[in-house]
């Protein structure tokens, strides 16, 4: 028998839908103002986190939930711009890493204040600590149930 969603589950999830595909545009188009995509940013901010501003090509795709070949379409415009190479490992020829140049790293820089004034004014100014400590467990829960999953093989 199927559980139907009541008003106030209603309510969430719908809020959920509508807004974040909203709020991921408004984001988007803060971040194009530095020619930038959410996805070049966040490739930029993984390798700026990683020992040396390098990432090996399969470690960045799984952080991106990205399969080999869209990683390699996502890189494609950030190496034509200069912002980041593909090298071959030293320690092991058989592993491609993607490295983010002088070039990324300055843009990302000058780009990181815009896109958290951006993040603040869409959304972090807009709630109080316990709501941002709600989203923060919400999501961290369904997160924690989405990896459990995937762990067990169960992508449904």
């Amino acid at each position: 028998m199927t559980r139907w969603l009541d008003d106030e589950e209603m309510t969430a999830w719908r809020s959920l839908i509508e807004t974040g595909a909203d709020l991921f545009r408004a984001l988007e188009l803060d971040l194009a103002e530095h020619g930038l995509t959410q996805g070049d940013y966040q490739v930029l901010v993984y390798l700026s986190e990683s020992d040396g501003d390098r990432l090996r090509m399969t470690d960045l795709a799984c952080r991106l939930q990205l399969t080999p070949s869209g990683l390699t379409r996502r890189l494609d415009r950030l190496i034509a711009s200069g912002l980041v190479e593909r090298m071959r490992s030293e320690d092991d020829g058989r592993v491609m890493l993607a490295v983010m140049t002088p070039s990324g790293r300055r843009l990302l820089e000058r780009t990181a204040p815009h896109h958290v004034e951006s993040v603040r004014r869409h959304m972090i100014d807009l709630l109080d600590r316990e709501e941002l400590r709600a989203i923060g467990s919400s999501f961290g829960k369904i997160r924690q149930h989405l990896d459990d999953r995937a762990g067990n093989g169960d992508l449904r």
